[in-house]
């Protein structure tokens, strides 16, 4: 298929872009470059465009004509979030209604959409399934689940086919040595910490002791990037599925580790120690973020290759 790729310079948006395009589809990258890079766009064509630039947009359409689109372009920093809402609002839910109108515009009806944990708040249980109450506590959140009440709207008024797809935390690097993790600044836990093993930072903050949790640090689920781009593969065979419909997936590895457990694990895999502070709690953390992932092995058939943490660290540069 040809498909277009939105923010395919990012992190998850590249590592899409290798694996889509070892899969044989014709795959074409929009990214304004306000976080990614150009240089990791290391297949298919590349157009530098903004999704609020819906005049562009458009023009990029009718020249490419893509039958899909996955949209990977937001900002997703929770603690940012909370200070410049305006940004997250903006872009994350004025930037896709712009994007949705040149899809319908231009009779592009099949959209893969990258949403995220954060749209449930604070668990009531774990794991966390698809019918979990949605009661995001940071305007991140906030803005995902906007766009999922529209995608609903435009699938009942226009006939949009779409899949969403809940990340719980992406994490590692493409195996080939190709493509890594890039954000200036960086707030993922796992390049963090392997910052810090290569002494290109001089300690780790754990920010917060004191949550509900078996050590008192954050539990998340880690999911390995290639395996959220393997995902992305097969809800685009689900979505040509002529019988199938619009659905919601959560995509996580359905297990959880602590901010202590994941630095001690990377101490043990790599042999090297490094210095730890205790910082205060970020505002709009919840205690405790863990997939149940049932749904999408069923009806997607998915099966992940990295379901250890182990494996997604050894994949770290």
């Amino acid at each position: 298929m040809k498909i277009f790729i939105i923010g395919g310079a990012g992190y998850i948006g590249s590592h899409m872009v290798k694996i889509a395009h070892k899969a044989g589809h014709n795959v074409i990258t929009l990214d304004n470059l306000s976080t990614g890079h150009q240089d990791a766009v290391l297949y298919g064509e590349f157009e530098l465009c903004d999704i609020l630039d819906t005049s562009k947009l458009d023009k990029l359409f009718k020249k490419y004509k893509p039958e899909a689109v996955m949209h990977f372009s937001a900002y997703s920093l929770v603690a940012e979030s909370m200070t410049d809402p305006y940004k997250y609002y903006n872009n994350n839910v004025s930037g896709t209604l712009s994007l949705l109108k040149v899809m319908i515009d231009n009779n592009c009806m099949k959209l893969i959409f990258s949403s995220s944990a954060a749209i449930f708040g604070n668990p009531k249980y774990i794991p966390i399934d698809e019918d979990h109450p949605k009661d995001p506590i940071n305007p991140y959140g906030k803005s995902k689940l906007m766009v999922e009440e529209i995608l609903k709207d435009f699938e009942s008024a226009y006939g949009l086919k779409y899949l969403t797809f809940r990340y719980f935390n992406a994490a590692g690097h493409d195996p080939e040595g190709e493509l890594s993790e890039r954000h200036n600044p960086e707030t993922h836990l796992l390049p963090i910490i392997m910052q810090a093993v290569n002494g290109q930072r001089d300690s780790v903050s754990i920010f917060g002791n004191d949550y509900d949790t078996n050590d008192g640090t954050c539990v998340r689920d880690y999911i390995h990037v290639n395996d959220l781009a393997n995902s992305h593969l097969k809800g685009l065979d689900y979505l040509n599925q002529s019988e199938s419909s619009s659905a919601e997936f959560n995509l996580g590895n359905g297990s959880g580790f602590s901010v202590k457990e994941v630095i001690q694990q990377v101490k043990d895999i790599t042999g090297k120690d490094f210095k730890v502070l205790l910082e205060d709690r970020r505002d709009g953390d919840p205690p405790t973020l863990v997939a149940s992932d049932i749904k999408a092995r069923k009806v997607l058939k998915l099966k992940v290759k990295f379901p250890e943490i182990e494996k997604i660290i050894q994949t770290l540069d």
